[in-house]
């Protein structure tokens, strides 16, 4: 939604779309909790398919897997604003930051204590961050597995322009363009946010077709597979068609991935359309139109020019800077992008793409 506070982004100056925020311990959540779910809570916990099946999706999100210097003298890193301003925002000419909270999320196996978490979520983010530091912007975070809820939410925090879009995990319970899903896309729609979907999630589903792996290296290399899933899914279950405002960004899945996998679609799609009638178009329209990807984590090759040219092929204006603050792979806005890149491109990566889409 359009800021009309909004100040224009310097030449220098970068729009970080993924900033993790971090609560210190729940015990920050409760004073935005009703005294029911804080007891519930206090009494029950927790309930993560994932956690039942296999510790933590992915290292990273865990303390240890912090930047070692991000550490503020209480709390987690990402949970204190000072640090984040100065080490942060100060530190590389960020004038917009984009949070995305990882933990809590919106995957308890308790839809409605699930909301509640969400919806708390939401008032800390705006009372501890946002409203105290106008550089930030927050992601309305919501019980995806249900839809109705997640929908609710929406309609309730997208009048706040403190919010720019919505967020999800990417392994959720079923493929994310199954109808399940649909409320949270048409809410969404209707109030022109963007639909952003980050690697990990607590589903329960191994990150593979072919069950958990043994390391933790290949978690990290099949987050691209699954979120090449739900873009699938999206396209041929009709989404893409049935909601023409919907816009959907990838945060923190690497980008080298897509060229090909557009091309697979496209021929798949070429040869057996008839059983999608409803897909009027290729997926690789529907995917230079309407889906946004982070550039962190960037793959890197041994021949830089390759990687500009995958940039090229996906679109400039596809493309959107994003660090990763304040995990252990942290990309830097001083040396995140490829050197050769020009002027207009630099900036359309560092700000440009992501005034357009969150209409700043």
């Amino acid at each position: 939604m359009t800021d009309a506070s909004a100040k224009p982004i310097e030449n220098d100056g970068v729009i970080d779309c993924d900033i993790h925020p971090a609560i210190r311990s729940f015990e920050d959540l409760k004073p935005y909790m009703s005294k029911h779910w804080w007891d519930y809570y206090s009494t029950y916990g927790l309930r993560s398919r994932q956690g039942f099946v296999k510790g933590t999706p992915y290292p990273k999100i865990a303390p240890s897997a912090m930047r070692r210097d991000a550490w503020p003298e209480t709390g987690l890193p990402g949970s204190d604003l000072k640090l984040m301003q100065t080490q942060h925002l100060d530190a590389h000419n960020i004038q917009l930051g984009v949070l995305n909270p990882l933990n809590p999320s919106g995957g308890d196996l308790n839809v409605d204590f699930s909301a509640a978490l969400c919806s708390a979520t939401n008032d800390w983010l705006l009372e501890t961050f946002t409203r105290k530091e106008k550089r930030l912007k927050a992601s309305i975070m919501v019980a995806y597995e249900d839809g109705a809820s997640a929908a609710a939410e929406i309609h309730r925090r997208a009048p706040e322009k403190d919010f720019v879009q919505v967020l999800l995990l990417s392994r959720t319970s079923e493929p994310l363009g199954k109808r399940r899903y649909w409320p949270i896309f048409e809410a969404a729609s209707e109030h022109n946010l963007p639909v952003a979907v980050h690697v990990f999630g607590y589903s329960g589903h191994p990150a593979t077709n072919s069950g958990h792996p043994s390391f933790y290296l290949e978690e990290g290399a099949a987050h691209p597979a699954g979120i090449q899933a739900s873009i699938a899914s999206l396209i041929f279950e009709g989404v893409f068609e049935r909601y023409p405002n919907f816009r959907l960004l990838v945060i923190e899945a690497g980008f080298a991935w897509l060229p090909a996998f557009s091309w697979r679609l496209d021929k798949l799609w070429n040869r057996m359309r008839g059983e999608v009638p409803h897909v009027k178009r290729p997926p690789s329209e529907y995917i230079k139109e309407r889906v946004w990807i982070t550039t962190q984590p960037m793959e890197e090759s041994q021949r830089p020019q390759q990687v500009v040219e995958i940039m090229d092929y996906i679109g400039w204006d596809r493309l959107m800077f994003a660090s990763d603050y304040p995990h252990w792979d942290f990309d830097d806005p001083k040396f995140g992008l490829p050197p050769s890149l020009g002027a207009e491109q630099r900036a359309m990566v560092r700000y440009r793409n992501a005034q357009a889409l969150y209409g700043l």
